[in-house]
Parts: C-alpha cells; structure tokens; sequence
C-alpha cells in the first residue's frame, strides 16, 4: 500500500500492541495475580492507558489518518484499508474530546473501585462501595458531556457500545419486548406444565465441572490451540489476537448451569474473536463491532444452541459419564427440560432465556436515571430492589444478589448493559438468517453439531471484524434492521413446546 497508509499502519500496530498489553495487565488481574498486587496494578494499568491515549489523540496520529484517507479514496468500502482509515477517523475524533487528565482518573477510580466492590460484594457491604460507586457516576456524567449529546446524555456512553444508536430507539424496542413476552411469562406461570430443576441442584465435583465446560466450549467450535480457560469471580472473555482469545468460568460445588452454559456463553465470545480474518491482525478492527453483536454471539452459543434439546441429545451422554451418581438416572429430555426452566432469579447471569431481558431492563432504566441526575447512588440499593419486584416479582434477600452482584460499575462503562438484550435480539435474528440460508443447519443442530452454523456466522460476521457498523452488519447478514420480531417468534416456539402450552 502507500507511504501515508503504510506509515499509519505503523502507528496503529504499536497503539494496538500496548493496549493488548493493557488487556493482558486486566485479564491478569482477574485470574492470577495476588490480591496484594491491588494497588501496584491499579498505578501499572493507569499509567498505560494514559500513555496510550496520549499517543493515540497526537496531532501526528491526525495528520496520518488525513494522509492515509486521501490515498484508500475509491477504494471498496469493504476493504480492509478503507475501513481501517474510516474507523480509525471516527475513534480519533470521539477518543480526543476526553481529556489527559479526565482518562487519569478515570482509570485510577476504575482501578480503586473494583477492588472495593470485590469485598463489598462478598461481605454485603453496599455502604464501602458508595463513595466509589459515587464517583464512577460523576465520571460517567462528564464524559457524557465531553463527548456531548443531542438529546439526552444516556446517548453518549451507549455509543461508545453501540455505535450508532440513540437510547430511545434501545428503549422502543425494549418497550416492545416487555409488552411481547409478558403475555408469554404469565401463561407459562399460570398453565405451563410443571418443570423439575432439581437436577441441577446437587453436588458436583468442581474439577469434574471443568473438564466437562472444556468439553462442551470446544464441541461449540472454541480453539483450545488459540484459548485457555481460567477462574474469576465474574467470568469473562478476553481476546490479545485471533490467536490468544481466553475464556475463564465460575464454579459452584452444588448448582451445575454457570459451570457448562457461562463457559459456552464465553466461548461464544471467543470464537468471534477467533474468526476474525487474519489481515485485520493488530489493528481495532480484529474485535467484534460492538458489545451488542459481540452478545449475540455469546448467547446464540449459550441458548439457541447450548439450551436446545438436540445439542442435550448429543451431549448429555458425556454429562452423565461424568456425574452417573448425579445424572445416572435422568433423560436427555429431563435435562433438557431443567436448563430452559423459566422461573425469575436474583443473579442475571444465571436468569433463564425469557426472563433475561428483564434484568438487563432494569440497569438500563437505572443506568438512564443515574446519567441524568434523577437516582442518587445512596437510593440505588432500594431503587434496585423496587424495579425487581416491578419486573420480576421478587426481592433481593441482600445487596450480593441485588445492587452488588455485577462488575459493571466498577469500570467506566455506563451505557454497557442494554447491549446484553440487543444481543439476545440479534442472535434470534441472525440465528434465523442462517436457517433460512442453510437449511441443514437445524439437522445438524438435532445432533449436537455446530458446523455450518459456524461457517454462516464466520462468513457474515466473525470475519469482518469491526468494518462495519452493527447497523450496518445486520443488514448485511439478515437483509433488514435489527427488529425484535425473530426473538419473540423464537421464545414463543420454544417456551410453548417446553411448558405445553
């Protein structure tokens, strides 16, 4: 390519390098470093991300990506180096209107937060978490005015998750799920036939949980070659390249579900990132597009595929050769029955597939509340557990399975979890593409496979990495704009037969 690309190709390999050094300094944290390490990490981390935002918002960079923009023009939108210099034109506007000292500390807030919020959730102390929970606010509230907004603040941090889209459109197709699944929720609660769970509460050898989730994530088509599995406390995916894509696991000794459908929601995560095409390498466009895409495919591996009664056919065999005294005497269709038990729960990542939605509304609606100055963080614990009885007719019994129970807040990232539901959305979607294109992938999916649907997924969305926008790439895949129409369908079906409606 050209001296003014090539040059910016540079560039770009080393800013990417030292944010995946960051990434490894985070992922660390998480899974192996010694709690004694806190504060030493916390300086290390916020050092690197401040030197990386100062070397990325330099004039230099600019004059490069001007440079590089008149050399690709006429290039296909679809190349790698038009969609490069288009990406990397838009981050560099929106990443310099933060301040140096705004990124400082932010990560040094980030870094003191989650290691409060980690004692404070294990002992059920919201009160030591306030005053950090305090500040990620007011840091969210002024980014949101760095970045500015044309109508409400909400919008600014949504975008740097979903690019493109405004809270009000989040918030019609929300609106249009909530009218759409109740309906479904309260005939399965009032005449669904009654389905056992206890199955899966019962012992389980922790060790043995992890050799059967290592199972499962690679008969998903996760790479183990290109992965590792860990441990932490919230279990996450973390991607340094297409070779190195890691997925770690939450382990309970007397309830099964995080252990096999957590490790598939993560591998899911993992094989995007895996997929991604090789010329993308070193560069922002080797992730997924956005948080919501990147959900989908975490939980079409995790639901549509890892909830449904061909891949239990197939792999309930294995389960049972693991755990006989445990599932000796059970049915694939039992335990096909039990996973899809639909039931309101306090932890949202545990939730079953219809009821998910609802917690993820519920932050959303907090999350609008808190940006806006409505909800101060001292009433959040009480507003939380009044939105949990409005949506799902329950109360927390404590602030660890309430206000406490997710990571979120303690990074900068307000504007994350409506991306959660948007991903339940477009997995139903692009789930319904792929069926409609490959018609053998629901027979191969009766049989515990996952083979055409992978070449699908990669082939339409795994590949392209970030060059296109999530609007943009679901129009592409699917044919038309993200609607909550195929979700519903799909529940509807599925919950219907499950509960014999």
């Amino acid at each position: 390519m050209s001296t003014e690309f090539s040059a910016l190709l540079q560039k770009v390999h080393q800013l990417h390098d030292l944010d995946r050094a960051a990434q490894l300094l985070a992922w660390d944290r998480e899974v192996i470093m010694p709690r004694a390490a806190d504060e030493i990490r916390i300086q290390q981390m916020t050092t690197v991300r401040r030197l990386l935002h100062e070397m990325f918002v330099a004039d230099e960079v600019g004059e490069l990506i001007a440079g590089a923009a008149s050399e690709v023009q006429g290039l296909p939108e679809e190349s790698f180096e038009a969609s490069l210099v288009r990406w990397l034109a838009y981050d560099y506007d929106r990443t310099r209107k933060l301040t140096d000292d705004y990124v400082r500390r932010e990560a040094e807030t980030s870094g003191r937060a989650h290691v409060v919020w980690r004692e404070a959730r294990a002992n059920n102390d919201f009160a030591s978490f306030r005053p950090l929970l305090e500040q990620m606010v007011a840091l969210g509230r002024e980014k949101a005015e760095l970045y500015g907004y044309d109508e409400e603040p909400y919008d600014a941090l949504l975008e740097g998750y979903e690019r493109g889209t405004t809270t009000a459109e989040v918030r019609a197709v929300f609106d249009a799920v909530k009218a759409e699944t109740a309906p479904l929720l309260q005939a399965i609660q009032e005449q669904g036939r009654p389905v056992d769970d206890s199955l899966l509460h019962q012992p389980y050898d922790v060790e043995r949980q992890k050799e059967v989730a290592r199972y499962l994530a690679e008969a998903l088509g996760y790479d183990f070659g290109r992965g590792y599995m860990g441990t932490a406390v919230h279990p996450f995916a973390t991607s340094f390249s297409r070779y190195d894509a890691r997925i770690t696991g939450r382990w309970y000794p007397d309830f099964l579900p995080p252990a096999i459908l957590g490790v598939m929601h993560e591998a899911g995560h993992a094989i995007y990132e895996q997929g991604t095409h090789p010329d993308l390498a070193r560069t922002p466009l080797a992730r997924g597009t956005s948080s919501g895409i990147h959900e989908s495919q975490s939980r079409l591996f995790e639901n549509i595929v890892g909830r449904s009664r061909g891949w239990w056919r197939a792999h309930f065999p294995r389960l049972q050769e693991a755990f006989p005294a445990q599932l000796g005497q059970y049915t694939a269709e039992a335990f096909y029955l039990a996973v899809n038990k639909v039931q309101p729960s306090f932890i949202r990542v545990e939730a079953d597939e219809l009821t998910y939605n609802l917690h993820i509304i519920l932050r959303f609606e907090l999350e609008q509340a808190l940006s806006n100055g409505e909800l101060a963080v001292a009433d959040l614990p009480a507003a939380w557990n009044d939105k949990m009885r409005e949506l799902l007719g329950i109360v927390p019994p404590d602030d660890t399975q309430g206000v406490l129970q997710d990571i979120h807040w303690t990074w900068p990232s307000f504007g994350y979890f409506p991306t959660y539901a948007l991903g339940n959305l477009y997995a139903a979607q692009f789930f319904a593409a792929a069926c409609r294109e490959k018609p053998e992938i629901e027979a191969e999916l009766a049989e515990g496979k996952t083979t055409t649907l992978l070449a699908w997924l990669g082939e339409n969305i795994h590949q392209h990495g970030r060059k296109f926008t999530p609007g943009e790439l679901v129009v592409r895949a699917t044919g038309r704009p993200l609607s909550h129409a195929p979700f519903v369908a799909y529940v509807t079906q599925k919950f219907g037969d499950v509960y014999a409606l």
